[in-house]
């Protein structure tokens, strides 16, 4: 009976061992080539970056808070003279105690006059934002002051203004933070509503980066099983299912990576905000919606129909939540050059928009029901799309249908609506809310933006939308945030594909390759693996002084 040896002890004992193999090519050409052993493979994809310190010649300076007057700002310090900066500003003769705020009067060394009297902290490397010897000087926010700190230490030999994103970059460069850690830093910065915060904060805590370092970490291990059995199956000195057990974590690992992809792209949309376009027919009332949402006169109101003929932007946080809201051109038929080009925009406008605020008049609906006692709702709003040309989006059938759809489904066809009826305040009271309650399966909200009757309801459906759109970002996976995540993890993906491919058709070797390049997709993404010009393209939104 042949002995069961499990994988480890088997790599420790061969760990030395490289062998010659004929490779297959896809084109089924043989190439002789030199394959290093399982262990060497397994210690190069599971080495992170270069663990030493990074350092560089120059030590940079700049100012970290933001520009203009202000109580207090911040200039930072990071790079091997750090520690000299401090003696000579601050006049020390020994180092103060590390991240310990001491109160100080700050010199010009060249002219022997005190600059300000501010707060200074000491942050030895490796304890310290970039992983450097690093120096903050608090001091009053005052253009001058600022500028007397940045003439004195551009005087100091060695040290130079630092670059947009340079800090950051040096603190990746050392390990401080990974690539997805950082690029949460960056949509941090950015945030401006109170969801961005959350999914940006959770990301720089490394739950994203930490999500990959599994899967990759995973995968490497899938790898050193399939090149085991490569390299010791001749002699009996593996395990008899090993392959199984590997084709088992493979099938496991590209369900749990496609779940993530198929996320509707509710983390990137958080992230760069939901595109929402009012439409409807000319003088129904957008201008007038937009303007409040937008809480200012953000487009010309008038009682002359055609008056909006261009898009209309505002970028408000409804809810938490970031939204690009579009007025749009009135849509009709029209003999007008100009205001065909109006309706034409908003049409494409439409298509490309993560939700349409489809607005109707309460006018039009109290004068059908006068002149039809079977007045169906229904059928009204069904009519009133094909006449905006909307009908191809097939919005009416996703909303009458009987059948539950899904709000995953429909923004995966990008079919989300809300309806809303305005100028409830011209018509006879309560006759519309009559004709809505008939017809609970509808999704309508009556307002009027004379007034703002039914605006705040109105508000609390269009976050509700929005929450569904987004996804709540502390709730289970973190979210895909960068399409350049996307791009990796697909990858990722074709290649594990790949591997079953090959194992189908017994070709082992390049199973492993397959495997190989599924963990260099992932590493990536976090910076395991990466390139210059990868960097410059994240580095580059960052400000001077982070």
């Amino acid at each position: 009976m042949m002995k069961i040896v499990p994988i480890l002890p088997v790599l420790q004992n061969f760990r030395h061992i490289s062998r010659l193999y004929i490779l297959r090519s896809i084109y089924s050409r043989p190439v002789l080539a030199v394959r290093h052993t399982v262990t060497d493979n397994y210690t190069l994809l599971t080495q992170s970056r270069n663990s030493s310190v990074y350092t560089s010649k120059d030590t940079i300076f700049s100012l970290s808070s933001g520009h203009g007057r202000c109580g207090v700002a911040v200039i930072r310090v990071s790079g091997t003279k750090s520690s000299a900066v401090l003696k000579i500003l601050g006049r020390f003769k020994e180092l103060p105690r590390p991240r310990y705020a001491k109160l100080r009067t700050l010199y010009d060394q060249t002219e022997n006059i005190p600059i300000d009297y501010g707060l200074v902290l000491w942050f030895p490397a490796p304890k310290s934002f970039t992983g450097e010897d690093c120096v903050e000087f608090q001091i009053h926010g005052g253009p001058a002051v600022v500028a007397a700190m940045a003439t004195t230490l551009s005087k100091i030999p060695g040290l130079r203004q630092a670059e947009a994103g340079e800090f950051t970059k040096r603190a990746f460069l050392n390990n401080k933070l990974d690539l997805t850690e950082i690029e949460g830093l960056g949509d941090l910065i950015h945030a401006e509503t109170e969801a961005q915060r959350r999914q940006a904060l959770r990301q720089m805590e490394g739950n994203l980066g930490k999500l990959y370092d599994r899967w990759r970490s995973r995968i490497i291990k899938m790898m050193a099983n399939v090149e085991a059995f490569i390299d010791f199956s001749e002699d009996e000195n593996i395990e008899e299912d090993i392959i199984n057990q590997v084709n088992k974590e493979v099938k496991d690992i590209l369900l749990e990576i496609e779940n993530h992809l198929h996320d509707n792209r509710r983390g990137e949309r958080l992230r760069s905000g939901v595109r929402v376009t009012i439409l409807g027919e000319p003088n129904v009332g957008k201008s007038s919606l937009l303007n409040l949402i937008a809480q200012r006169p953000a487009a010309i109101v008038s009682d002359i129909a055609g008056t909006t003929r261009d898009i209309v932007e505002s970028a408000v946080n409804i809810g938490g939540y970031p939204v690009l809201l579009s007025d749009t051109a009135g849509l009709r038929e029209s003999d007008d050059v100009i205001e065909k080009e109006g309706v034409r925009r908003a049409l494409d406008r439409a298509k490309s928009s993560d939700l349409k605020v489809i607005m109707l008049s309460a006018k039009d609906i109290e004068k059908k029901i006068q002149d039809d006692e079977m007045f169906d709702l229904r059928v009204y709003i069904e009519e009133t799309l094909k006449q905006l040309g909307l009908s191809e989006h097939d919005f009416a059938g996703n909303m009458f249908s009987d059948k539950q759809h899904s709000t995953s489904d429909n923004i995966d066809k990008g079919e989300e609506i809300l309806i809303i009826i305005n100028k409830t305040d011209l018509i006879q009271e309560g006759i519309v809310k009559a004709v809505i309650n008939s017809n609970e399966k509808l999704q309508i909200c009556a307002v009027s933006c004379t007034n703002e009757d039914g605006i705040i309801e109105f508000l609390k459906v269009l976050t509700r939308k929005l929450e569904t759109l987004c996804g709540n970002p502390l709730s289970g996976n973190p979210s895909l945030t960068q399409a350049r995540h996307r791009q990796h993890l697909c990858n990722c993906v074709s290649q594990l594909h790949l591997y079953q491919h090959f194992i189908d058709i017994d070709d082992v070797v390049l199973a492993a390759q397959s495997l190989r390049r599924g963990t260099r997709e992932i590493g990536k993404i976090t910076g395991k693996i990466t390139s210059e010009d990868i960097l410059d393209v994240i580095f580059k939104d960052f400000c001077i002084g982070k």
